[in-house]
C-alpha cells in the first residue's frame, strides 16, 4: 500500500502548501455585490492566460451536515474550499472540517485500487488486483456460498455508514435479495428518531433561531457540530435574545455559553423530565387548548405523572439537581411556550431508558404547545423529488431477517427497525444464535471495527465471516479484515444522488463532481456497475437450480426476456448519476440546470434570494417559510399526540415514560462512569486520519476529576490504562475540575489499529475497545454510557 514517490511529492508540495496558506482569490472576491443568483455565484473564470480556474458548487461529506461548498479549482487541482452562500441549510458556512476536505482528496493513505487479501484477518496484508479479478473473486465466492446455503440470499449481511450515496448501495442490497441490512441507526440516533416518531409522528427539527428558552440537554452543541443553527443560539445566549439552560455531567463549553448549568447524573435525564412535567401538570401550566384538540390519552398520562408522585424532591437525590431549579425550569419554561424548545438531540443512545427519556421529552415539549411552530418544534416543509428505478424480486428461498421471535417482540429487542440492531446481530451472530448461515458480508462506508462498543466482538465476526467486500475510500480499522477492498472515489471526485432537504427553507442540493477520480478508485455507481456485470448472471444460475417458482416460470416464458424483466441487478447503473439525477428534479423546470450552476435549487429562488449584507441572505421571505405545516397537528396517523402507546405494553415495553429504579446512577468504589462524545472538528473515525484536522486537536485525552487524580499521582499528560470487562485501551490524562469524582470522559474516533493510517494508528484511546455491548431494550440500540471502568497509571 505504497504511495507512488512522484505523487507522494506532489501531495506534500502544491496542494498541502495551498490548503494551509489559502488562493490569493477567494471565492468571496469572484461574488458581485447584486444579490441575484446569477451575479451571487460565478462558476467558471480566469485568474490569467496561463493558469485556468473553476469554481464548482458542490456538497461537503465531512460530517452528516451537509453544507454547501464551492471548490475552487486550479489547473485541475483542488487548491480551496468556500462556503456556498446559495444554500439554505448551510447558510454560508463552513467549518474547518468542510474546509479540510481537501485532505481527504489528496491524503496519500487513501485507497487507490482494488485488492485481495493474502495475510491473515487483520494484518492489512493485501495485493493489488484489476476491478476485473476483484470481481471475479467476489463472484466466485458469493455463489458457491449461495450455491451451499441452496439460494439462501439472507446469508450475506450487508451494511452501510450515513451518506448520500448510501441510497445506490441500498439498490444492490435490495437487488441481492438478502433481508439483513445494519446501517449505523442504533449505534447513532434510533432511540431519539423512533421515540419522536411513535409520539409526534415525525423526529422535528428545534426552531433555535426563534426560540426564548432553550433547554439542552447531553448535546454539547458548542463543541460537538458548530453549523448555522448552532451559531443562532450562542449568539444569542447570556441576556441577547435566549435563554439556554445546559443538563450536562461535564461543564463544557455549551456549559459555559450558556445561562444556567446543571450537572446531572448520567443516565437520569428521565428522571428529571419526569419532574418537569409533575410540576406543569400539578400546577396546570400547560397549553389547555393544544392539549384539548391534540392529546391522546392526556387524563391517563396526567394520572400517571401525578400518581406516581415524580415530584421534583423525588428527583432531586436521583438527577443531582435542586428541585428548586426543577420547578424554575418548569415554570419558566411554560411562561416562555410556545417559543420555548427542549432540544430533541441528534446523538447516539445514553442509556437504557433512552427511548423512554425521548417520548417524555417530546410529551412534555407538547404540553407547552410548541409543536409546528415558530420558535418550538418544526416538522417544516419537503420538496418531493422523484425515486429512482430499483429491482427487488422475490426469491424464494430466502429467509427472513436474522432475528429471533418472541412472544414480547424479539430475543434482543421490542422493535426491530429498518436499520436492525447492530449489536444485537452481530452477538447472535457469535453466539451461533441465527436462524441460518450468515456467511458473506458488504460493507459500504461503514467502520463496525471502530463505531461499535467491544470491539473485540466485532474483530471476532470479521474473522469468521467467509467473505467480507469493503468499498471505502481509507484503509480503516475495518477494511484490514477485509477480504476484498473496492476504493470509492472521494466525495470530490463524484456527483451523488441529488437529495432534497426538508425544514423551514426547504431546497434541493447537488453534490456536483469537482474533479476526475484519481488513482483507480470509481464512484460506487460505477463500482456496482462493474460488479453486477460479472455477477448478476451467475447469480441468477444458483437461483434456476433451487427456486421452484423460477423454474415454473421459465417453463413458460422466455429465459432472457424473464432474467431481464425480473433479475437483472445491472439495469440499475446503466445510467450515470447525471442522468439520474436529472430525472429525479424533472417535475421542476429549471432545477437541473440550476443544481449544475449553483448546487441548490427551491422554488422562486430567483425571485426569494436575496444578498442582505456580507455574510447575510434571505432564502424566503419570512412569511413563506414554513414554520407550521399543520397548524400545530402532529404527523401521528391519529393526529395526536401519544402519550400511551398501549400496543407497546404488549412487547412488555413501558406503555408511557416510567421511571424504574434500575436506572438509577451507580458506580462502584473505585470505578468510573465511562462517558464518551464528540469534537466539533472531528467526525467519528472517519477524519482520524485528516492531518489538516490533526493539526487542531492531535490526540484525545481522558477527562479525570483533578482530585482524584491528585490522589492517584496523575499529572497532565501521564498515559494511563483505561479497562472494563471488555477490554483496555492507552489515552493521556486531562485532570479537570469540570467533572465529576466518579466520572471520566473521552472523544470518540481516535485509537485506530490500522497501520496504513500513518496519522491515526494507535494515536489516542478507542473508547469502543472498553464501552461494553450494553443494548437498550426497546431498539437494541446501543448504549453508550452504561459502562464503568477502572484506570491506573502506566
Amino acid at each position: 500500500m505504497q504511495v507512488e514517490l512522484s505523487r507522494r511529492k506532489f501531495l506534500q508540495g502544491t496542494v498541502a502548501l495551498s490548503v494551509a496558506g489559502g488562493s490569493a482569490i477567494s471565492t468571496t472576491n469572484l461574488l458581485a455585490s447584486s444579490g441575484s443568483p446569477e451575479k451571487e455565484l460565478s462558476i467558471t473564470t480566469k485568474t490569467g492566460a496561463a493558469k485556468e480556474v473553476k469554481l464548482v458548487p458542490t456538497l461537503c461529506e465531512m460530517c452528516v451536515n451537509k453544507c454547501a461548498a464551492i471548490a475552487r479549482v486550479e489547473d485541475g487541482i483542488v487548491t480551496k474550499l468556500d462556503p456556498n452562500p446559495m444554500f439554505p441549510k448551510s447558510k454560508n458556512m463552513l467549518c474547518p472540517r468542510g474546509n479540510a476536505g481537501i485532505q481527504a482528496l489528496y491524503d496519500p493513505d487513501r485507497l487507490k485500487y482494488p485488492m485481495i487479501r493474502t495475510g491473515e484477518k487483520g494484518e492489512g496484508k493485501f495485493k493489488r488486483v484489476t476491478w476485473d479479478e476483484a470481481f471475479k473473486y467476489i463472484t466466485e465466492k458469493t455463489t458457491k456460498i449461495l450455491d451451499e446455503e441452496e439460494d439462501n440470499r439472507s446469508s450475506f449481511l450487508f451494511c452501510a455508514g450515513e451518506g448520500m450515496a448510501e441510497h445506490t448501495f441500498k439498490t444492490f442490497y435490495q437487488a441481492f435479495g438478502s433481508a439483513n441490512w445494519l446501517n449505523h441507526s442504533s449505534i447513532c440516533l434510533q432511540t431519539v428518531a423512533s421515540a419522536y416518531g411513535v409520539t409526534l409522528g415525525a423526529y422535528p427539527q428545534a426552531d433555535l433561531e426563534n426560540a426564548e428558552y432553550i433547554v439542552m440537554a447531553g448535546a454539547n452543541r458548542a463543541e460537538a457540530i458548530v453549523t448555522p443553527d448552532t451559531m443562532d443560539v450562542f449568539k444569542r445566549t447570556k441576556g441577547r435574545g435566549a435563554k439556554l439552560i445546559c443538563i450536562d455531567p461535564r461543564f463544557t463549553n455549551t456549559a459555559a455559553k450558556s445561562d444556567k448549568w446543571l450537572a446531572i447524573n448520567p443516565g437520569t435525564d428521565l428522571a428529571f423530565v419526569l419532574a418537569l412535567t409533575y410540576v406543569v401538570l400539578n400546577e396546570e401550566l400547560y397549553d389547555k387548548a393544544y392539549v384539548t384538540n391534540h392529546f391522546n390519552d392526556f387524563e391517563t398520562y396526567k394520572s400517571h405523572i401525578l400518581s406516581s408522585n415524580y415530584t421534583p424532591e423525588w428527583a432531586e437525590p436521583i438527577t443531582n439537581i435542586k428541585a428548586k431549579e426543577i420547578y424554575q425550569i418548569a415554570r419558566e419554561f411554560m411562561a416562555h411556550a410556545p417559543k420555548a424548545v427542549y432540544y430533541p438531540g441528534r446523538r447516539s443512545t445514553f442509556a437504557k431508558n433512552d427511548f423512554q427519556l425521548r417520548r417524555a421529552m417530546a410529551i412534555f415539549q407538547a404540553l407547552s404547545g410548541g409543536i409546528d411552530t415558530k420558535g418550538g418544534l418544526v416538522f417544516g416543509e419537503k420538496i418531493e423529488i422523484e425515486g429512482h428505478e430499483s429491482l427487488m424480486p422475490m426469491y424464494d428461498k430466502a429467509e427472513g431477517r436474522g432475528v429471533v421471535k418472541t412472544e414480547a417482540g424479539y430475543d434482543d429487542c421490542a422493535v426491530v427497525s429498518g436499520g436492525g440492531s447492530w449489536l444485537g446481530w452481530r452477538n447472535r451472530f457469535l453466539e451461533g444464535d441465527m436462524p441460518y448461515n450468515v456467511r458473506g458480508m458488504f460493507c459500504y462506508k461503514h467502520n463496525p471495527m471502530q463505531n461499535m462498543p467491544n470491539t473485540a466482538k466485532t474483530a471476532e465476526m470479521l474473522k469468521k465471516m467467509e467473505l467480507v467486500v469493503c468499498i471505502d475510500t481509507m484503509p480503516s480499522d475495518t477494511v484490514m479484515y477485509a477480504d476484498v477492498v473496492l476504493p470509492e472515489c472521494t466525495y470530490l471526485e463524484r456527483t451523488d444522488p441529488v437529495k432534497t432537504f426538508g425544514g423551514v427553507e426547504p431546497s434541493i442540493a447537488q453534490r456536483n463532481k469537482v474533479v476526475e477520480p484519481m488513482f483507480e478508485s470509481k464512484p460506487v455507481n460505477e463500482i456496482l456497475r462493474g460488479l453486477t456485470a460479472q455477477l448478476s448472471r451467475p447469480l441468477f444460475e444458483i437461483t434456476k437450480k433451487y427456486d421452484e417458482e423460477v423454474q415454473d416460470a421459465l417453463a413458460e416464458e422466455d429465459e432472457e426476456e424473464y432474467y431481464r424483466e425480473e433479475f437483472d441487478m445491472t439495469r440499475m447503473y446503466h445510467h450515470d448519476q447525471e442522468e439520474l439525477n436529472a430525472d429525479a428534479v424533472k417535475a421542476y423546470e429549471g432545477a437541473a440546470e440550476a443544481l449544475k450552476r449553483y448546487g441548490v435549487f427551491y422554488p422562486n429562488m430567483k425571485q426569494y434570494y436575496k444578498k442582505l449584507s456580507v455574510n447575510e441572505r434571505q432564502y424566503y421571505p419570512e412569511k413563506e417559510k414554513f414554520y407550521s405545516v399543520g397548524e400545530g397537528r402532529p404527523k401521528t396517523p391519529t393526529g395526536k399526540i401519544e402519550c400511551n402507546l398501549t400496543n407497546l405494553a404488549k412487547k412488555g415495553v413501558d406503555a408511557m415514560p416510567t421511571w424504574r429504579d434500575e436506572y438509577t446512577f451507580s458506580v462502584p468504589k473505585g470505578k468510573f462512569r465511562l462517558m464518551t462524545g464528540r469534537h466539533a472538528q472531528y467526525t467519528q473515525s472517519g477524519t482520524s486520519n485528516n492531518i489538516v484536522l490533526r493539526d487542531l486537536m492531535p490526540e484525545n485525552y481522558i477527562w479525570i476529576n483533578k482530585r482524584v487524580a491528585q490522589e492517584q499521582g496523575i499529572a497532565f499528560g501521564d498515559k494511563l490504562e483505561v479497562k472494563s470487562s471488555v477490554g483496555a485501551t492507552i489515552i493521556r490524562a486531562y485532570p479537570t475540575e469540570k467533572i465529576a469524582p466518579n466520572q471520566v470522559f473521552f472523544i470518540h474516533g481516535f485509537g485506530e489499529e490500522s497501520d496504513a493510517l500513518t496519522w491515526a494508528y494507535k494515536n489516542g484511546g478507542n473508547d469502543n475497545a472498553i464501552i461494553e455491548d450494553v443494548l437498550e431494550p426497546v431498539y437494541g440500540a446501543a448504549a453508550m454510557h452504561e459502562t464503568n471502568v477502572e484506570i491506573r497509571k502506566v
